[in-house]
């Protein structure tokens, strides 16, 4: 099988977000690599410049009005010239991922990923333009998915705060401490050691994480707006399923309804098939009933 092909099959499950994740980031990775390979063979690398300023997020407002996508496109982007931050964010992705999809299922995984991602962003914008430290750095461009993945983290020990991983050369660890480590080294040290603009948007992130799980045991989703978008984004690009319907001529009055030893199926009432295919357009064919496939089909026989 090839590796379009798994992509592709990753993809096509709906149960699948962790790894949805993860190969996003690693694919925008992989064609950043080739992009500055070929950019540098033709001698064109302010074309890589131009590119990756469509995909950071600029501690500029202006800039972040005229391009709004980086608020979260820049979550899915890390430099090339250090892999150890990708793979760093991708294994605690994983980790702590496998956690919160585990006891909050999917939809909340992205959603966390989604709003650790803004709230990085807020934070960040925030920071550059209203800080008097700061004051005089315009233009600072912000990439990677610290912010994201550090939600997750705090999510994750604020939900299970014993949860205990085993840790090389340290042993069993909670989680709760692995937090506290990461804000504490990877989020507030770096604003004074030479990555301001990553530890403060992994602060936001962190807030994030924290509040979400709070808000959650208090009944509240946040998350709800993500899913609501992710939803309609879904129906907007999924279209209907063509239905083929054939007219036959009816039946006469004394013809019997087993005439080729089976019983002549109920016709399907239109208002019910409609209800089915826009089932089908929000969540696919196969969160149809046994029921529902049977009216479907009776349907495309009238």
């Amino acid at each position: 099988m090839s590796i379009t092909q798994d992509i592709r099959d990753a993809f096509s499950r709906r149960d699948n977000a962790l790894n949805q994740l993860i190969i996003i980031n690693v694919l925008v990775f992989g064609v950043l690599i080739i992009l500055k390979a070929i950019f540098f063979i033709a001698q064109s690398s302010s074309m890589y410049v131009l590119i990756m300023r469509q995909l950071a997020l600029s501690s500029d407002p202006m800039v972040v009005l005229r391009h709004p996508w980086t608020l979260l496109s820049y979550a899915f982007v890390h430099s090339i010239d250090s892999p150890f931050h990708i793979l760093f964010n991708m294994l605690n992705l994983y980790w702590f991922g496998q956690l919160i999809r585990e006891y909050l299922g999917d939809r909340r995984l992205v959603s966390l990923y989604v709003l650790g991602a803004l709230a990085g962003a807020v934070v960040f914008l925030l920071a550059y333009n209203f800080l008097t430290v700061f004051q005089g750095q315009v233009g600072i461009p912000l990439i990677g998915a610290s912010a994201a993945v550090t939600a997750i983290i705090v999510a994750a020990a604020t939900k299970l705060p014993n949860y205990t991983f085993m840790l090389f050369l340290f042993g069993p660890v909670k989680i709760k401490w692995i937090a506290a480590v990461v804000v504490v080294v990877l989020s507030i040290a770096p604003i004074y050691g030479g990555n301001p603009g990553g530890g403060l948007s992994h602060l936001g992130g962190a807030l994030l994480g924290f509040l979400f799980i709070k808000q959650l045991d208090a009944g509240r989703d946040l998350g709800q707006p993500v899913v609501a978008t992710g939803e309609w984004l879904g129906r907007l690009f999924q279209p209907r399923p063509a239905m083929k319907v054939t007219h036959r001529s009816p039946v006469s009055v004394g013809r019997p309804a087993s005439a080729a030893g089976k019983a002549v199926p109920s016709a399907t009432p239109p208002e019910e098939v409609d209800l089915i295919l826009d089932k089908i357009s929000r969540s696919g064919y196969e969160s149809l009933s046994k029921e529902e496939k049977q009216k479907l089909f009776r349907a495309s026989q009238q």
